[in-house]
């Protein structure tokens, strides 16, 4: 086989790899240099002399490569990425956490081995985000960094979590809610904006279904046919979409199928209830904010979110049990035997809930006078 002159290193053009000979502890070794053409003959020669200068030293090439790449999996990045791979997230959620890592943690604290990483390194950090004025994204990155060292604990490669003593070490975001409309004539002069919507009928058909399914807007906008049985007036969210990780179910209005059935007409041979013009994906994520923008409502004023917030605070204010409307918004319950015996019991409330928040709707849409929801629909 031909030899590079100069390079104890064998070129096979089958395999394209240089490969280094050499004797180790009276044992003959081999030695992967890398791979033609990426790299080169030139780089191949300053590794071959690099190997021969350990091996002079009395150090394995072998050996010591294999030691570099335990130590690079002991970064505080390999953690990470680890730990995030792991996780049991929705898909947008997982993109916004890689990001926030990628853009703002690993810069810094990504080379470091996670085992060195003292909570004045993940301070400074902080801080530095902090004098940017980027306190929410500071706090998520707290967050965060505690997480992978909880992982790096339960595995070993970690003997405590840093972020522990940083605890009120930077300033607090102001809490920031999502605007909605709570003042019942408000919301039948929103309800009337929305119903003359005169964009397109997929978007005209979600601003019309938001209020009375107050899903989460991500969740509202990847709505599958397959998850909807009209005849049964169900919408089952598989646990992969929720934000909480379960399984959700929708009960549906009288008012919510019959804007669903006419949809069908259009959307219903494809996958996605409210589809994008871009074939095989959903309706964009800001569709329903640029339509509350052309009607007039800015962010100050209400959001895609926003209907949720709403129909809690009206519901809430009409003396429907708090289990039953937080039940029916998807939140966490903290007990689990609760979480279990919630899902479980209030469906049947849960239905003539969304019914009478329906019907109420409907008369506030008509410009009816304000009057309490029907709790017995």
């Amino acid at each position: 086989m031909p030899t590079k002159r100069g390079c104890a290193s064998k070129f096979t053009p089958a395999a394209r790899h240089w490969r280094q000979r050499y004797s180790f502890g009276g044992k003959d070794k081999m030695l992967s240099l890398g791979v033609y053409p990426a790299v080169p003959l030139l780089l191949a020669r300053e590794r071959r002399d690099q190997a021969r200068a350990l091996v002079a030293q009395g150090i394995d090439p072998s050996a010591e490569r294999k030691a570099a790449k335990d130590a690079d999996a002991l970064t505080f990045e390999a953690v990470a990425r680890e730990w995030l791979a792991r996780r049991d997230l929705a898909p947008a959620t997982a993109n916004k956490h890689r990001w926030l890592l990628e853009r703002h943690v690993l810069p810094v604290l990504g080379a470091k081995p996670i085992s060195s990483i003292t909570a004045a390194d993940v301070l400074a950090m902080l801080q530095a985000l902090e004098g940017r004025g980027l306190l929410e994204t500071a706090g998520r990155a707290r967050s965060q960094v505690s997480g992978v060292f909880r992982h790096a604990v339960a595995t070993l490669r970690a003997s405590g979590d840093p972020t522990i003593a940083l605890r009120g070490a930077i300033k607090s975001p102001k809490v920031r809610h999502f605007a909605a409309v709570t003042d019942p004539r408000k919301l039948g002069d929103l309800l009337r904006a929305l119903w003359g919507y005169q964009g397109g009928f997929v978007v005209a058909s979600a601003l019309k279904l938001a209020p009375l399914v107050f899903t989460r807007p991500g969740e509202l906008r990847h709505a599958e046919w397959a998850e909807i049985d009209l005849d049964a007036a169900t919408w089952c969210i598989p646990a992969h979409k929720m934000e909480m990780r379960a399984a959700h179910i929708v009960p549906l209005s009288t008012q919510a199928v019959a804007i669903l059935r006419e949809l069908y007409a259009l959307t219903g041979c494809g996958r996605y209830v409210f589809p994008s013009p871009r074939p095989k994906r959903p309706m964009s994520e800001n569709a329903v904010t640029v339509a509350l923008r052309a009607l007039g409502y800015d962010g100050d004023t209400m959001t895609g979110h926003g209907f949720r917030s709403t129909a809690s605070t009206l519901l809430h204010e009409q003396g429907y049990p708090s289990d039953v409307i937080e039940r029916q918004l998807a939140h966490k319950e903290s007990n689990a035997v609760k979480e279990a015996y919630n899902r479980a019991q209030h469906l049947p409330e849960r239905v003539k809930m969304m019914q009478a928040w329906a019907d109420y709707l409907d008369d506030l849409r008509k410009g009816a006078d304000v009057v309490p929801i029907k709790r017995g629909a």
